[in-house]
């Protein structure tokens, strides 16, 4: 069970300057364990150590402010503490490493000295047992000769040595929470892993905490449990080591981790995060990296209708566009252009608080039945829930009815409404999703790859279900897949999509019987038959998937396509009716 040592809620410092006023933490949250190892990784000036500054109340007073947030260490807040209780928690309890050594520790004493007053000073040692305890520490940090070393000032050691000396002065007070800030950045490669180890070594022999601040990904790879990813004052990531590095979520940590240059690879160009942090004294509103962000065109220019009682399938590989395209006929993400109407109304032009009744009109179901339903809450209440933001149900008992209803219509028994979403099998899950959907009457419903999560048994009851849905409730499907298979079965019209572009649309007859455009028969093609007898499916395009960030100026498939020409890598091919509403964007069709 996790048990935390150190709790940062909400965390923001500010500094009044001349030159107006910074921001160096916004809102920063996070949480160390006991025995926890954090690493706390950004560029120099993302408030990485003014966070570390703030949780030992090191903040320079004026002209720095921490005008919000708690700091939580063994459940006391350190920001409520008085100077003198503070000076009973530095070093005794938290210590810390500085990045240079040389304006830490004082020049004109030795370092006996200095690690002797601060023992005497905190511990009331005497004179003669504090020098003892400096001794033993200059020789477990691993400094050669602590005896004779006692004596001598810092600018007799070497940069790792002093940064050995800084290291037994932290541990001198035998603290329990270690932060150690950019202990290494100045130190060559060979002294570097020796300091890391010995940071390690004593966190482990000690049992203690240690937040480890730095912007080289390649340290806290190696030594931390947790990181903290911090860009322009806030906290961009978090997460374990293992997740951060296997599937970073954030652009900026992606940008960092692809800065990084490789022993195992020869690239001559690293792929550096275009731009600059931005001025902090004028930061721009919203995310601060959006600057540096490149902004994919993850739809780009796309049209497509559905008619009432209908279902188009809209078909392509993972990441051309279909989930996007979903998000934005329900504005959970606002599309930069373009229209997009439901009936007659154009729902770009609705105010946000308008949105609420068309959501009760267009509902989502979402591929992964085992992360789309709340895991604390039982079916009762996830599917009582849109009745209540919809006003549809009041009181308990109308509610319940209506859900024990909504349960009867997706195959499943009253007896259900009481679990837990854990207790359910994955098909079964993705019943209660469509119930979901179905509690509110919705006239469209939106199924973002709702079966591809699923076995091909569980497959074919759920689209057997939708089927049933639609001819009962008069239902218009938009149907998410990459499964051309799932495809025909569903579909009345399809849509093909190719980077953020559709290519091909038409009757489910058409689009299978008579494709035109060339990445529509590729992906015929492509498709495995469970027939021994049919040929085996075969890979017709060549060449990798263009980027929607910086996509080719022509037609996306362009480098691609076995029939391309030059006008195809120069002039983007817009979609032509051929006839029968089978309709293809191809210069050569």
């Amino acid at each position: 069970m996790a048990d935390p040592v150190l709790q940062i809620e909400d965390l923001s410092v500010r500094f009044h300057l001349k030159r107006g006023r910074l921001t160096a933490v916004d809102r920063v949250s996070l949480t160390v364990n006991r025995s926890e190892t954090f690493g706390l990784v950004g560029e120099s000036g993302s408030g990485k150590t003014v966070t570390a500054r703030a949780v030992m109340r090191l903040v320079p007073i004026p002209p720095g402010e921490i005008f919000h947030g708690r700091v939580l260490f063994d459940g006391e807040n350190v920001l409520d503490k008085s100077e003198a209780e503070m000076r009973q928690l530095r070093g005794r309890k938290i210590a810390m490493v500085f990045q240079e050594p040389m304006s830490a520790l004082n020049p004109v004493f030795t370092v006996g000295n200095q690690i002797s007053d601060a023992l005497r000073t905190n511990l009331g040692m005497s004179k003669r047992e504090a020098k003892e305890r400096v001794i033993e520490l200059l020789n477990l940090v691993g400094i050669p000769s602590p005896e004779s070393r006692y004596g001598n000032y810092v600018h007799e050691f070497s940069g790792g040595m002093r940064q050995r000396v800084m290291l037994a002065m932290a541990l001198s007070c035998n603290p329990s929470f270690l932060i150690a800030d950019e202990p290494t950045t100045a130190l060559d490669v060979t002294i570097q892993a020796t300091i890391l180890e010995l940071i390690r070594s004593m966190t482990e022999r000690f049992h203690m905490s240690l937040i480890f601040i730095t912007h080289n990904l390649g340290v806290v790879a190696h030594t931390c449990d947790t990181i903290g990813v911090m860009y322009a004052s806030h906290l961009v990531e978090l997460g374990t080591k293992n997740e951060i590095f296997a599937n970073p979520l954030h652009p900026y940590t992606q940008g960092l981790l692809n800065s990084i240059p490789r022993l195992d690879t020869q690239a001559k160009f690293l792929t550096p995060i275009k731009g600059l942090v931005c001025n902090m004294l004028e930061p721009p509103q919203g995310c601060k990296f959006n600057p540096r962000y490149p902004h994919p065109e993850a739809v780009d220019d796309i049209s497509f209708f559905i008619k009432p009682g209908e279902t188009l399938g809209l078909v392509g590989e993972s990441g051309c566009g279909k989930s996007t395209t979903a998000r934005l006929i329900t504005r959970l993400i606002e599309p930069s252009g373009g229209s997009i109407y439901l009936k007659d109304e154009d729902l770009l032009s609705f105010p946000p608080e308008r949105m609420l009744d068309v959501r009760k009109t267009i509902q989502l179901v979402f591929q992964d039945p085992y992360s789309s339903l709340n895991p604390r809450k039982t079916i009762m209440q996830i599917l009582s829930r849109p009745l209540e933001v919809h006003n549809l149900a009041k009181g308990w008992t109308a509610k319940r009815r209506h859900v024990l209803h909504l349960l009867r219509l997706v195959g499943l028994g009253v007896e259900h409404a009481d679990r837990y979403p854990h207790e359910f099998s994955g098909g079964q899950r993705q019943r209660i999703a469509i119930a979901r959907a179905l509690a509110v009457s919705p006239q469209l419903i939106i199924g973002d790859e709702p079966v591809s999560a699923l076995d091909v048994s569980i497959q074919a009851q759920i689209l057997n279900l939708f089927r049933e849905l639609q001819q009962e409730f008069n239902l218009t499907y938009l149907f998410i897949a990459h499964d051309l298979s799932v495809i025909r079965h569903i579909s009345d019209r399809v849509a093909v999509m190719y980077v953020g572009k559709i290519v091909e649309t038409g009757t489910v007859e058409t689009i299978f019987e008579n494709p035109k455009h060339p990445y529509t028969h590729a992906l015929l093609m492509a498709v495995p038959h469970a027939d021994p007898l049919k040929p085996p499916p075969r890979l017709t395009l060549q060449g990798e998937l263009a980027t929607p960030v910086d996509p080719p100026p022509g037609c996306r498939l362009y480098g691609r396509c076995p029939i391309a020409t030059d006008i195809c890598g120069e002039v983007s091919p817009e979609l032509v009716d051929r006839g029968n509403e089978h309709y293809v964007a191809c210069h050569n069709i």
